[in-house]
């Protein structure tokens, strides 16, 4: 402990040495040892910690002050704007395979590379010390964390992200079980920009509870107590019987004052920061949720403070929340957006989607830019990256409920799973139950791949309850795990599906904020205020309710031309769908339950009879006519 004290400094010790944790001590002492920095830093909870932070990222040159008070930009490397799933995995024993689907590395080979990588990584440079805490504080859903990373930036997005932990550290003390991240953003070049992307390298250690992130800035390699936090805390609550969901939580509210609480979880660029943000609603989280069981019925709490969102498509009209947040004096990184300067000579921002014209040129991630930049591949080069993000906390949002740091979470009325899906899946759709839910709503849920991964777009992906990409135990094993959790429930939240991107001949046949209407209308089913339509796949609203809800949400006529091609069961699809679910269930999936199989053929059977007996597309007034009318 005396190298670790002499390096550190007596002010900096001291503030480790407050928090009685030995093994924090062995973290520390082992990683400041091997990255080898000029200089330590140790945050507390103390708000003077963070804003000398904030000064330093300005300084290094990773943010750039615009002209809004609090507002900086930043930017990375050109080929550093995705998720990397290519070098992101999790290590494990080997000869041991978690899932064919989720990727691994063998835990000898790749922990001895990481840390040849992390050798001396630093030298020079500066070292932060930091401390989160997942969930509120001082609750059963209190999770501390400690960061080490050698960029203020990565710092910076992570304060406005993750409650303060120091104190938590405090309280629990040498009990504390805590995750443990590292990251260094490597050599950079002129530009601030990681420079070394072929050892960019993003590692889940689940053995220890250490994530290790390596050249790379991008917040979804870099941030660890986001979705590779997930990873660690997935297998926890798996062991421990309670879930960890890339889900919203938001508040609908309903008639006379009621608010309903609801989850739901769609993959990156599927419409989910957009639906936690609906305007007359309230937010507790747009990302990531962790689920237990009190009383019989579901909690949840948001993982974070703070909305690292995807930028692309804010505009006044469909996002008005965020579109005032983002033009008011607040804390706010943006990544990868256009810098213009105004006619009055301050430095303004522009991105894909937002209000007005694109200005013909600005100063982007690629440098000086202007209408019609190639790339080196003679792509053309947009004003933002498709991919490009804001970082904000939660309090500059007007609609931020009132429970975000309740220790005890929000009672969970309705869970919802939606995704990219141009041919299948009607707008909106309510499950018979909780397993039909889990398995034909999550389990089975499919998505077009999007720009928040690097690799092709537009590509049909299986992504089980959206949480593929962040699995750290077989998917079965996932599976079960909510079958389980549903079973210790006496009032189980409905589960529905949502679809906002259905197609006819090529157009899409919602607008971007009939969701406000879809949620009220699954706002009503909880409570049973509203009627429905049985089908072979699950409960759909009446016409005569999205009428009224159209009209009194929207102030708008909603046609019945419009419902009908909704609202139609398009059977050849579905039973596509079901096949390409049930093969991978069937040989790829390890230990799929028994529950799962039956349930997608149970669907089939149903989808099977309905075809023969009305034919391939069936009309939501013919089922309407044949089946019973729900109360």
């Amino acid at each position: 402990m005396n190298s670790l004290k002499d390096r550190l400094g007596k002010d900096q010790y001291e503030k480790l040495a407050r928090l009685g944790n030995e093994k924090l001590f062995e973290f520390v002492g082992k990683y400041v040892e091997l990255c080898n920095p000029a200089r330590i830093f140790v945050a507390t909870d103390d708000p003077a910690d963070r804003e000398r932070i904030r000064n330093e990222a300005i300084e290094a040159g990773e943010e750039t002050p615009l002209s809004t008070p609090g507002h900086t930009i930043h930017f990375e490397n050109y080929l550093d704007q995705g998720r990397d799933k290519e070098h992101t995995g999790i290590l494990v024993p080997k000869g041991t395979e978690l899932e064919p689907m989720i990727e691994t590395r063998d835990r000898e080979a790749a922990y001895k590379e990481i840390h040849e990588i992390l050798k001396n990584i630093m030298q020079g440079g500066k070292l932060y010390v930091l401390f989160f805490c997942l969930g509120p504080a001082n609750s059963e859903f209190s999770i501390p964390c400690v960061q080490i990373t050698d960029s203020p930036y990565v710092a910076h997005s992570e304060f406005l992200l993750y409650r303060p932990g120091y104190e938590e550290f405090k309280r629990q003390g040498k009990n504390a079980r805590f995750f443990r991240f590292v990251h260094s953003q490597g050599a950079v070049t002129e530009t601030k920009v990681s420079k070394n992307l072929d050892q960019r390298r993003i590692y889940i250690d689940i053995e220890d509870n250490t994530v290790y992130s390596t050249n790379t800035q991008y917040g979804g390699n870099t941030i660890g107590l986001k979705k590779l936090a997930m990873r660690l805390a997935i297998r926890r609550g798996e062991k421990e019987g309670w879930l960890t969901e890339h889900m919203l939580v938001m508040g609908i509210h309903g008639p006379k004052g009621r608010v309903t609480y609801f989850t739901g979880a769609y993959p990156s660029m599927c419409g989910k920061t957009s639906t936690a943000m609906l305007d007359g609603e309230t937010i507790v989280g747009d990302d990531i949720a962790y689920l237990r069981t009190k009383d019989g019925k579901v909690r949840a709490v948001n993982v974070e403070k703070g909305m690292f969102g995807i930028i692309q498509g804010v505009n006044s009209k469909d996002d008005p929340m965020q579109w005032k947040a983002l033009h008011l004096p607040n804390e706010i990184i943006f990544s990868n957006i256009l810098v213009v300067q105004t006619p009055d000579g301050k430095k303004g921002v522009h991105w894909i989607g937002k209000d007005g014209a694109v200005p013909p040129k600005g100063y982007n991630h690629s440098g000086d830019w202007e209408v019609g930049k190639k790339d080196a591949k003679g792509k053309e080069i947009t004003c933002s990256h498709p991919n490009a993000r804001f970082t904000i906390s939660l309090s500059s949002f007007d609609n931020l409920d009132k429970t975000l740091d309740d220790p005890n979470g929000v009672e969970v009325g309705a869970m919802v799973y939606g995704g990219r899906d141009s041919d299948t899946c009607v707008p909106v759709e309510e499950a018979f139950d909780w397993q039909h839910g889990i398995a034909l709503k999550g389990a089975a849920l499919e998505s077009e791949t999007t720009a928040a991964t690097l690799g092709k777009e537009g590509v049909r992906e299986f992504n089980p309850m959206s949480n593929l990409d962040f699995l750290s135990i077989p998917i079965g094993r996932y599976v079960g795990a909510n079958f389980d959790f549903g079973k210790k429930l006496t009032r189980a939240p409905k589960i529905f599906s949502v679809n906002y991107f259905l197609k006819h001949e090529g157009k899409f046949l919602n607008e971007k904020t009939d969701k406000k209407v879809w949620f009220k209308w699954m706002e009503l089913r909880v409570h049973g205020d509203a009627g429905a339509i049985e089908t072979p796949t699950g409960r759909i609203p009446k016409y005569e309710d999205l009428k009224r809800l159209f009209k009194d949400v929207l102030a708008r006529e909603y046609r019945k031309e419009d419902y009908v091609k909704q609202f139609t069961l398009r059977i050849p699809e579905n039973l596509a769908k079901l096949d390409r679910v049930k093969t991978i269930y069937e040989t790829k999936v390890k230990s799929t339950p028994k529950d799962m199989l039956r349930l997608l053929q149970e669907q089939k059977d149903r989808l099977l009879k309905a075809k023969e007996k009305y034919g391939d597309y069936v009309s939501p007034d013919v089922l309407a006519g044949v089946a019973a009318s729900l109360p």
